[in-house]
């Protein structure tokens, strides 16, 4: 187990512990991306997932948006489904589709077949981790990971899916199945940010991006087991861990009781309502909707203040720190200009 740097002056790290912060940490989900035009110059030289094995490109592409953006926090550039890769899953990134998976796993013969996760496969990923804690000085680093039930969701459908209907279909016709296969994409999760913890990451998210497809019924029986599991596996570690999903304001209170430490809000839910669904002793992060980041500098920043003010309520209430953040991952077209301006806005509030 790598030893944790000790970074007291980090504004993100003293958020999402109960200390006072000197300033609002901000950072942002895909901030290393689409929307730099650095970025697009490196990726026209290679593909998405050869350059999530790169580590060298990975340190350089996560430090992008910190040297232009003056973010808080870096979070390692990745891919929600690099750890099947390094189970040995076939799968591609296709352009304007996402990941697509070229056998689906579908039956409990190829829920069986399903290999663990290689660790000498994702040694690029712990090397990059390496590189950026010696690079990143002062400022901490995320790993982050998918978790389960995202990843079965893109097993199960083949790619992105927007009603989740065969995942869901199994998840109830094949429960027993369906449990094998979370029970093997839990150790796969906790092997794959294991890996970024012991390279030295100073703390982690694990995105349940598509776990708002489901009721709070379903999510309790079928998901929140096995994220527990990956929590309960990495809590030993010691550094702040962040559960986020998209349109789960029904879950908040489900998905901070799996022993997260923060917990990501989208934009379709107030921080002051979250701060009273969560745990206690919860920290949140959020959640100017990506779209604003279009509209304007003057919508921005309305926007960006009504969040700052409501983060303020929402620690009043209970919560134990704010960072600020999207409620969802950068747009592609976003200026990067109004990312930087936006940085700077909410450090001088």
């Amino acid at each position: 187990m790598s030893t944790r740097r000790d970074l007291p002056e980090s504004p993100y790290l003293a958020a999402v512990t109960g200390r006072k912060p000197g300033r609002i940490p901000v950072w942002f989900m895909r901030q290393a991306g689409r929307s730099l035009p650095e970025y697009r110059a490196l990726r026209a030289q290679t593909d998405m997932l050869p350059a999530c094995f790169d580590a060298e490109l990975v340190c350089e592409i996560t430090l992008q948006p910190v040297r232009r953006h003056g973010v808080d926090a870096a979070i390692l550039f990745s891919d929600i489904v690099v750890p099947l890769l390094g189970a040995g899953v076939d799968l591609d990134i296709v352009a304007g589709v996402g990941p697509v998976i070229a056998s689906p796993v579908r039956t409990a013969a190829d829920i069986d077949a399903m290999k663990p996760l290689d660790e000498q496969r994702i040694q690029p990923v712990s090397d990059a981790v390496t590189l950026l804690v010696a690079a990143l000085g002062d400022i901490p680093l995320i790993g982050f990971a998918g978790a389960p039930f995202t990843l079965a969701s893109y097993l199960i459908e083949g790619g992105p899916s927007r009603h989740h209907a065969r995942t869901k279909a199994m998840m109830l016709a094949e429960p027993d199945s369906w449990h094998t296969l979370m029970e093997k994409l839990t150790d796969i999760t906790v092997g794959f940010l294991r890996a970024q913890l012991e390279a030295g990451v100073d703390a982690i998210q694990v995105f349940d991006s598509w776990a708002g497809a489901l009721s709070l019924a379903d999510y309790r029986t079928y998901v929140q087991p096995h994220s527990a599991r990956v929590f309960g596996a990495l809590a030993e570690h010691g550094v702040p861990m962040t559960h986020f999903g998209v349109g789960t304001a029904e879950l908040l209170g489900a998905m901070s009781s799996v022993g997260a430490t923060v917990v990501g809000v989208d934009w379709r839910t107030s921080l002051s309502d979250a701060a009273a669904r969560v745990a206690p002793g919860t920290a949140l992060q959020g959640n100017l909707d990506p779209v604003v980041l279009m509209a304007g500098w003057p919508a921005v920043e309305r926007a960006a203040r009504a969040v700052v003010e409501d983060g303020r309520r929402a620690v009043d209430a209970g919560a134990t720190g704010h960072v600020f953040n999207l409620g969802h991952g950068v747009l592609p077209d976003t200026e990067p200009g109004v990312l930087t301006d936006l940085v700077s806005l909410v450090h001088s509030l």
